[in-house]
Protein backbone atom coordinates (compact mmCIF):
# COMPACT_ATOMS: atom_id res chain seq x y z
CA UNK A 1 0.00 0.00 0.00
CA UNK A 2 0.99 3.53 -0.60
CA UNK A 3 1.25 5.81 2.10
CA UNK A 4 0.08 8.61 0.38
CA UNK A 5 -3.48 6.50 -0.38
CA UNK A 6 -3.17 5.79 3.91
CA UNK A 7 -6.64 7.04 5.44
CA UNK A 8 -5.43 9.22 8.92
CA UNK A 9 -7.74 9.53 11.78
CA UNK A 10 -6.85 12.11 14.26
CA UNK A 11 -8.48 12.74 17.23
CA UNK A 12 -7.44 16.12 18.54
CA UNK A 13 -7.17 19.28 16.56
CA UNK A 14 -5.34 21.01 18.86
CA UNK A 15 -1.47 22.51 18.80
CA UNK A 16 0.38 18.98 18.55
CA UNK A 17 -2.64 17.18 16.32
CA UNK A 18 -2.37 19.86 14.30
CA UNK A 19 1.48 19.93 13.56
CA UNK A 20 1.40 16.20 13.03
CA UNK A 21 -1.87 17.06 10.56
CA UNK A 22 0.80 19.11 8.91
CA UNK A 23 3.53 16.70 8.49
CA UNK A 24 1.20 14.04 7.18
CA UNK A 25 -0.36 15.68 4.47
CA UNK A 26 2.71 17.01 3.40
CA UNK A 27 3.54 13.18 2.74
CA UNK A 28 -0.11 13.38 0.41
CA UNK A 29 -1.83 11.02 3.68
CA UNK A 30 -5.79 11.71 3.58
CA UNK A 31 -6.34 13.69 6.55
CA UNK A 32 -9.58 13.45 8.79
CA UNK A 33 -9.34 14.87 12.55
CA UNK A 34 -12.45 14.67 15.23
CA UNK A 35 -13.26 17.18 17.84
CA UNK A 36 -15.30 18.49 20.65
CA UNK A 37 -18.31 21.09 20.36
CA UNK A 38 -16.67 23.80 22.03
CA UNK A 39 -12.24 23.23 21.38
CA UNK A 40 -10.54 25.95 23.84
CA UNK A 41 -7.02 25.78 21.57
CA UNK A 42 -4.52 28.11 23.35
CA UNK A 43 -2.35 28.03 20.40
CA UNK A 44 -5.14 28.73 18.01
CA UNK A 45 -3.37 30.45 15.01
CA UNK A 46 -2.02 27.00 14.27
CA UNK A 47 -4.48 24.51 15.86
CA UNK A 48 -7.13 23.18 12.82
CA UNK A 49 -10.27 23.20 15.65
CA UNK A 50 -10.57 26.37 14.97
CA UNK A 51 -12.39 25.68 11.86
CA UNK A 52 -15.25 24.28 14.18
CA UNK A 53 -15.73 28.31 14.69
CA UNK A 54 -15.34 29.51 11.41
CA UNK A 55 -15.85 26.64 8.86
CA UNK A 56 -11.80 26.45 7.47
CA UNK A 57 -9.10 26.66 9.27
CA UNK A 58 -5.14 27.02 7.26
CA UNK A 59 -1.90 26.55 9.15
CA UNK A 60 1.33 26.37 7.34
CA UNK A 61 -0.35 25.80 3.73
CA UNK A 62 -2.45 23.53 4.62
CA UNK A 63 -6.55 24.05 4.71
CA UNK A 64 -9.09 22.23 7.43
CA UNK A 65 -12.70 22.62 6.31
CA UNK A 66 -15.29 21.59 8.71
CA UNK A 67 -17.45 19.00 7.55
CA UNK A 68 -20.75 17.02 8.48
CA UNK A 69 -21.03 13.63 7.27
CA UNK A 70 -18.47 11.18 5.71
CA UNK A 71 -19.35 12.02 2.35
CA UNK A 72 -17.85 15.39 3.19
CA UNK A 73 -14.54 14.00 3.76
CA UNK A 74 -14.21 12.64 0.70
CA UNK A 75 -15.01 15.69 -1.19
CA UNK A 76 -12.28 17.63 1.28
CA UNK A 77 -9.90 14.55 0.33
CA UNK A 78 -10.39 15.31 -3.34
CA UNK A 79 -9.73 18.83 -3.23
CA UNK A 80 -6.49 18.37 -1.42
CA UNK A 81 -7.89 19.44 2.05
CA UNK A 82 -8.28 18.18 5.37
CA UNK A 83 -11.12 16.99 7.16
CA UNK A 84 -12.67 17.85 10.89
CA UNK A 85 -15.82 17.23 11.90
CA UNK A 86 -17.66 17.33 16.04
CA UNK A 87 -17.18 13.56 16.53
CA UNK A 88 -15.61 13.68 20.55
CA UNK A 89 -15.91 9.54 20.30
CA UNK A 90 -14.62 9.45 16.64
CA UNK A 91 -17.61 7.51 15.84
CA UNK A 92 -16.98 7.91 12.05
CA UNK A 93 -14.29 5.33 12.31
CA UNK A 94 -16.60 2.47 11.92
CA UNK A 95 -17.61 3.92 8.99
CA UNK A 96 -14.50 5.52 7.45
CA UNK A 97 -11.91 2.38 8.69
CA UNK A 98 -9.14 4.24 9.15
CA UNK A 99 -5.43 2.97 8.52
CA UNK A 100 -4.24 4.65 11.46
CA UNK A 101 -5.55 6.62 14.11
CA UNK A 102 -3.84 8.86 16.26
CA UNK A 103 -5.18 9.76 19.83
CA UNK A 104 -3.74 13.52 19.83
CA UNK A 105 -5.97 14.66 22.56
CA UNK A 106 -3.37 15.10 25.03
CA UNK A 107 -6.00 14.23 27.87
CA UNK A 108 -3.16 13.17 29.80
CA UNK A 109 -5.27 9.90 29.73
CA UNK A 110 -6.93 7.60 27.38
CA UNK A 111 -10.50 8.49 26.62
CA UNK A 112 -11.15 5.59 24.26
CA UNK A 113 -8.62 4.92 21.69
CA UNK A 114 -7.80 1.10 21.22
CA UNK A 115 -5.14 -1.20 19.46
CA UNK A 116 -8.33 -2.30 17.78
CA UNK A 117 -9.50 0.88 16.05
CA UNK A 118 -7.20 0.54 13.19
CA UNK A 119 -4.36 -1.60 12.10
CA UNK A 120 -1.84 1.43 13.62
CA UNK A 121 -2.97 3.02 16.93
CA UNK A 122 -1.01 5.47 18.14
CA UNK A 123 -0.92 7.60 21.31
CA UNK A 124 0.57 11.22 21.92
CA UNK A 125 2.74 11.44 25.41
CA UNK A 126 1.06 10.08 28.65
CA UNK A 127 -2.08 7.65 29.48
CA UNK A 128 -1.41 5.23 27.14
CA UNK A 129 0.72 1.79 27.15
CA UNK A 130 2.40 0.79 24.03
CA UNK A 131 1.26 -2.83 23.13
CA UNK A 132 -1.34 -2.69 25.59
CA UNK A 133 -3.54 0.66 24.64
CA UNK A 134 -2.11 1.64 21.23
CA UNK A 135 0.40 0.18 19.39
CA UNK A 136 2.83 2.98 19.74
CA UNK A 137 3.24 5.66 21.97
CA UNK A 138 5.50 8.99 21.29
CA UNK A 139 6.77 11.09 23.75
CA UNK A 140 6.25 14.40 24.58
CA UNK A 141 8.19 15.52 27.09
CA UNK A 142 10.80 18.20 26.08
CA UNK A 143 14.04 16.83 26.64
CA UNK A 144 16.43 13.58 24.89
CA UNK A 145 13.82 11.40 23.99
CA UNK A 146 10.91 13.72 22.31
CA UNK A 147 9.75 12.22 19.30
CA UNK A 148 10.87 8.69 20.72
CA UNK A 149 8.84 5.80 18.76
CA UNK A 150 8.11 3.82 21.81
CA UNK A 151 6.93 0.12 20.69
CA UNK A 152 6.50 -0.99 24.93
CA UNK A 153 5.96 0.54 27.63
CA UNK A 154 4.97 4.02 27.99
CA UNK A 155 5.87 7.82 27.63
CA UNK A 156 7.52 9.70 30.61
CA UNK A 157 5.91 11.04 33.17
CA UNK A 158 4.47 14.32 32.76
CA UNK A 159 6.68 16.96 34.75
CA UNK A 160 4.10 19.58 35.52
CA UNK A 161 6.05 22.50 34.00
CA UNK A 162 6.16 24.47 30.94
CA UNK A 163 9.01 23.69 28.58
CA UNK A 164 11.92 26.87 29.01
CA UNK A 165 12.36 29.42 26.20
CA UNK A 166 14.69 32.14 26.36
CA UNK A 167 15.41 31.52 30.64
CA UNK A 168 11.71 31.48 30.99
CA UNK A 169 9.33 28.36 32.12
CA UNK A 170 5.75 28.46 34.24
CA UNK A 171 6.30 32.26 33.99
CA UNK A 172 5.45 32.25 29.71
CA UNK A 173 1.84 30.62 30.64
CA UNK A 174 -0.87 32.66 32.26
CA UNK A 175 -3.84 31.39 33.95
CA UNK A 176 -7.83 32.55 34.75
CA UNK A 177 -7.55 34.38 38.35
CA UNK A 178 -10.79 32.35 38.82
CA UNK A 179 -14.08 30.73 37.47
CA UNK A 180 -16.00 32.75 34.61
CA UNK A 181 -16.01 33.94 31.53
CA UNK A 182 -12.74 35.07 29.35
CA UNK A 183 -12.29 38.24 27.73
CA UNK A 184 -9.74 39.09 25.65
CA UNK A 185 -7.83 42.78 26.06
CA UNK A 186 -4.88 41.69 23.46
CA UNK A 187 -4.69 39.59 20.33
CA UNK A 188 -2.27 36.92 19.56
CA UNK A 189 0.86 38.41 18.18
CA UNK A 190 0.91 41.58 20.28
CA UNK A 191 3.71 43.12 22.00
CA UNK A 192 3.48 42.91 26.05
CA UNK A 193 5.39 44.12 29.23
CA UNK A 194 5.53 42.73 32.87
CA UNK A 195 2.28 43.41 34.24
CA UNK A 196 0.14 44.25 31.47
CA UNK A 197 -3.41 43.36 31.37
CA UNK A 198 -4.20 40.76 28.32
CA UNK A 199 -7.55 39.67 29.39
CA UNK A 200 -10.38 39.83 32.08
CA UNK A 201 -12.04 36.82 33.48
CA UNK A 202 -15.75 38.63 34.63
CA UNK A 203 -14.06 41.86 36.23
CA UNK A 204 -11.07 40.35 37.02
CA UNK A 205 -7.63 40.98 34.85
CA UNK A 206 -5.36 38.80 33.55
CA UNK A 207 -1.78 40.01 33.63
CA UNK A 208 1.32 38.75 31.81
CA UNK A 209 4.48 38.04 34.42
CA UNK A 210 7.10 38.46 31.22
CA UNK A 211 7.48 40.84 28.29
CA UNK A 212 7.29 39.09 25.01
CA UNK A 213 4.75 38.43 22.09
CA UNK A 214 1.54 36.84 22.72
CA UNK A 215 2.02 33.24 21.15
CA UNK A 216 -1.30 31.94 22.63
CA UNK A 217 -4.49 32.94 24.02
CA UNK A 218 -8.04 31.44 24.62
CA UNK A 219 -11.03 32.86 22.18
CA UNK A 220 -12.66 35.71 23.51
CA UNK A 221 -15.95 34.39 25.58
CA UNK A 222 -14.55 31.03 26.60
CA UNK A 223 -15.79 29.54 30.02
CA UNK A 224 -12.86 28.84 32.61
CA UNK A 225 -12.11 27.57 35.48
CA UNK A 226 -9.42 28.61 38.25
CA UNK A 227 -6.04 27.71 37.04
CA UNK A 228 -6.68 27.06 33.29
CA UNK A 229 -4.58 27.65 31.28
CA UNK A 230 -5.45 30.79 29.02
CA UNK A 231 -2.31 31.76 27.03
CA UNK A 232 1.29 32.37 26.44
CA UNK A 233 3.96 34.56 26.19
CA UNK A 234 6.99 33.78 23.58
CA UNK A 235 10.06 35.90 25.40
CA UNK A 236 11.65 35.81 22.39
CA UNK A 237 8.82 38.53 20.79
CA UNK A 238 9.51 36.58 17.23
CA UNK A 239 5.85 36.99 15.21
CA UNK A 240 6.50 34.21 12.92
CA UNK A 241 6.54 32.04 15.96
CA UNK A 242 3.01 32.67 16.50
CA UNK A 243 1.98 31.51 12.97
CA UNK A 244 4.41 28.25 12.16
CA UNK A 245 4.41 24.83 14.18
CA UNK A 246 6.75 24.37 17.27
CA UNK A 247 9.86 22.91 17.34
CA UNK A 248 7.84 20.57 20.09
CA UNK A 249 4.88 19.40 17.44
CA UNK A 250 7.45 18.82 15.12
CA UNK A 251 9.67 16.63 16.70
CA UNK A 252 6.41 14.75 17.77
CA UNK A 253 5.18 14.73 14.01
CA UNK A 254 8.19 13.04 13.05
CA UNK A 255 7.80 10.72 15.83
CA UNK A 256 4.45 9.63 14.30
CA UNK A 257 5.56 9.70 10.64
CA UNK A 258 8.61 7.14 11.53
CA UNK A 259 5.97 5.11 13.38
CA UNK A 260 3.63 4.72 10.44
CA UNK A 261 6.41 4.23 7.80
CA UNK A 262 7.88 1.81 10.08
CA UNK A 263 4.62 -0.26 9.78
CA UNK A 264 3.77 -0.05 6.33
CA UNK A 265 7.16 -0.11 4.65
CA UNK A 266 7.46 -3.78 5.50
Amino acid sequence: MSVSNLKILIRGGGELASAVACRLAECRMRIVMTEVPQPQAVRRNVSFCEAVYDGVKAVEGKTARLVRTPAEVFDCWGKGELALLVDPEAVIKDTLKPDVVIDAIIAKKNLGTSMADAPLTIGLGIGFEAGRDVHAVIETNRGHNLGRVIRQGIAEADTGHPGVIAGYGKERVFRAPQAGVFRTAKNIGDLVQAGDIVAYVDSEPVRVAIPGIIRGLLRDGTPVERGMKSGDVDPRGVREYCDTVSDKGRAIAGGVLEAILAHYNK
